[in-house]
């Protein structure tokens, strides 16, 4: 079943119906993530409305904290008519284990500024006592 250029979007459209700007959805397109059904004869995108639905699914997978490429291959896995969930849950069960690595990291850093704060500088110090 075809589209008629008459339900086709302009990649104006799409910006202001997405709210995603022009030079992402030109570089989404590039990266395969998006794709523009057809070309006006001035050589304009026109993009199925379906598109409003992908970039709302890549701009909340990015909210997520996916990266680029894993939405790409989430993706992929749809586009060959599949359900990506099993990917996502193991992409997500990553990203927690990150998180708490990030965490655990951070807490250090607190603890260590905490006792700096607290800590008597020495006086001989040539920059700044409190870090030296």
């Amino acid at each position: 079943m075809s589209v008629s250029t008459q339900t086709l979007l302009q990649i104006g459209e799409v910006k202001a119906q997405s709210g995603v700007p022009v030079k992402t959805i030109r570089y989404y397109e590039a990266l395969g993530l998006i794709q523009s059904k057809k070309r006006t004869s001035g050589g304009f995108r026109l993009f199925a409305p379906d598109t409003l639905i992908r970039l709302a699914f890549i701009k909340r997978s990015q909210t997520l904290g996916l990266t680029l490429q894993e939405i790409s291959e989430i993706l992929a896995i749809h586009d060959q008519g599949e359900l990506p969930c099993p990917e996502v849950r193991q992409t997500f069960q990553t990203k927690i284990a990150q998180i708490d690595r990030q965490i655990e990291q951070l807490t250090g850093l607190k603890t260590q500024l905490q006792s700096l704060i607290t800590a008597e500088p020495s006086a001989n110090a040539p920059i700044c006592p409190i870090i030296e």
